[in-house]
């Protein structure tokens, strides 16, 4: 499908509009800025578009578009939420290449773009696993015992039912990284109490890895080198803010606590 001369109304906004939806997608996950604009820039000259300028920080995507004769649309999409999600960075890439191959219909895009949406994610109990044995390894990387390793697989496990219940809650990601932390070492210290764990700092430690943000500082540091320079010190002030909300939460229930 490729737009016609002429044909840059609604034809060409709905189109628009399910490019933009790929684009929020890839960055709602945690792609970086110049793999969003590489992306929306492709689309749009596969589906017609004789040109296409991209304007993306991690809060918002600025979209205009020239359609054939000579009609520039603009459509701008709001980003409320960040969170890292490789499998649907995947997903709308290989949706992407093949779209670039051979483009779909409007109504098959939409159909393709919202099975992106509805990709199937882990299962919780799957997650709180892989938080648990992650969380194990940093504490056993760091020195703790077998004993600090199995509590924190317990305490893994409870942040992450934790993190998966605070997201369905209207609280920001700084709010939810400092009462998660604060949760995590409270869970610490009561199986430290129970005997299940020796050392509460180890089983903290193995805990805070779990939050820290490196892949927003990871893309953030790639998005400066890139040449993304505004996009990239965003992502870096929130990387830190969000590792100084983890630290925050952890040293109030230690103070709390006399540790």
């Amino acid at each position: 499908m490729a737009l016609q001369t002429g044909a840059g109304g609604a034809q060409g906004e709905a189109l628009l509009a399910c490019i933009l939806d790929m684009g929020e997608l890839l960055l709602v996950s945690g792609a970086e800025v110049r793999r969003v604009e590489d992306t929306l820039t492709r689309l749009c000259a596969a589906y017609g578009f004789e040109r296409a300028d991209v304007f993306t920080i991690t809060s918002s995507i600025v979209l205009t578009a020239a359609a054939p004769g000579g009609r520039v649309l603009t459509q701008t999409r709001r980003i409320r939420e960040r969170r890292t999600d490789l499998g649907c960075v995947e997903r709308v890439n290989g949706l992407s290449r093949r779209l670039c191959a051979q483009p779909l219909e409007l109504a098959g895009l939409r159909r393709a773009v919202e099975q992106v949406r509805q990709g199937r994610a882990y299962p919780p109990w799957v997650q709180c696993a892989a938080y648990g044995v992650v969380s194990a390894a940093f504490t056993v990387f760091f020195g703790g015992a077998a004993r600090d390793a199995l509590a924190a697989a317990l305490s893994g496990a409870l942040l992450a039912g934790a993190l998966a219940l605070g997201r369905r809650l209207p609280l920001g990601e700084l709010l939810l990284n400092l009462l998660c932390s604060a949760f995590a070492a409270l869970a610490a210290a009561a199986l430290v109490a129970l005997g299940v764990g020796v050392s509460p700092e180890k089983i903290i430690i193995g805990n805070i890895m779990l939050l820290i943000p490196g892949l927003g500082l990871t893309v953030s540091l790639r998005d400066m080198i890139s040449g993304d320079t505004i996009s990239g010190l965003l992502g870096l002030c929130e990387a830190v803010l969000k590792a100084l909300a983890v630290a925050a939460g952890f040293a109030v229930v230690l103070l709390r606590a006399g540790g």
